[in-house]
């Protein structure tokens, strides 16, 4: 007998520790792309542990929500953010996430991984063509503010409500082709917005019992390990391989939400 509970917890000690290094590499990812991490992490908790798109989406954002306020204030050291900006945005953002998440709650898993690829599809192609535009040279100031970034804030906040990926990934390509920002600036100001919907979105998804809080919690602590790295390489890398990089990102990610449909 005490063989069996030998075994059974070095089994959970094997997890943990698989479960932390995964949460390391999403954290650098998150860092280095101004997510939080979530984006990839729910088709990994989906193919690689069985979890249903809404359990998925919950488990992940207990790792999104300290890696996002990790993230935004490594990224405001480094690039200043302004709060006239992220206001509205996280602000807007809070109201419709929460909308966003209710409604993502009561819906199919099956349809509900059918969208999200849809939806990573889309944003896949919109950023590709950008990369063929004529556009004017990126900047730290954004061409539109209030009340536009409340627009903004509320389009992104209930995409993240509803596809558990916090808005950052629909806000940053918005920032860097309509408002005209830089990729880091975008990114900072994404994670600003990403902030308060993020937790609003893993409250309402734990309180109808969609969250695997032991995977999410070690998820979570590999997470916090490695985002200020991935922060520190997004400062670093120029900004079209930055822009580049972000791309294939979500092409990655909507192939491995491919494979589980």
């Amino acid at each position: 007998m005490g063989a069996l509970f030998e075994l059974a917890d070095e089994t959970v000690m094997i997890e943990w520790l698989m479960y932390i290094a995964l949460g390391a590499a999403l954290g650098t990812l998150g860092g280095l792309f101004g997510i939080g991490g979530g984006l990839i992490a729910i088709p990994a908790l989906g193919i690689l542990f069985g979890l249903d798109q809404q359990m998925a989406q919950g488990t992940a954002l207990v790792m999104v929500v300290p890696n996002v306020l990790l993230a935004l204030w490594r990224y405001h050291q480094r690039n200043r953010i302004e709060l006239r900006h992220a206001l509205p945005l996280s602000l807007c953002s809070l109201l419709f996430a929460w909308l966003g998440s209710m409604w993502a709650v009561g819906i199919d898993a099956h349809s509900m991984r059918l969208g999200f690829v849809g939806f990573l599809v889309a944003l896949a192609v919109w950023n590709v063509a950008r990369m063929f535009m004529r556009l004017a040279p990126p900047s730290n100031e954004l061409r539109y503010s209030w009340p536009w970034l409340g627009v903004l804030g509320s389009f992104s906040g209930t995409m993240g409500g509803l596809f558990g990926v916090g808005g950052a990934v629909v806000a940053t390509p918005i920032l860097t082709s309509v408002f005209g920002t830089t990729q880091v600036v975008a990114q900072g100001l994404s994670l600003s917005l990403a902030a308060p919907s993020t937790a609003v979105t893993l409250l309402t998804y734990g309180l109808h019992h969609s969250v695997d809080w032991s995977i999410g919690i070690a998820l979570a602590v590999g997470g916090l390990l490695s985002i200020s790295w991935g922060v520190k390489l997004a400062h670093a890398l120029p900004e079209k391989v930055l822009r580049g990089m972000f791309c294939v990102f979500l092409v990655v990610c909507a192939v491995m939400l491919g494979f589980e449909l």
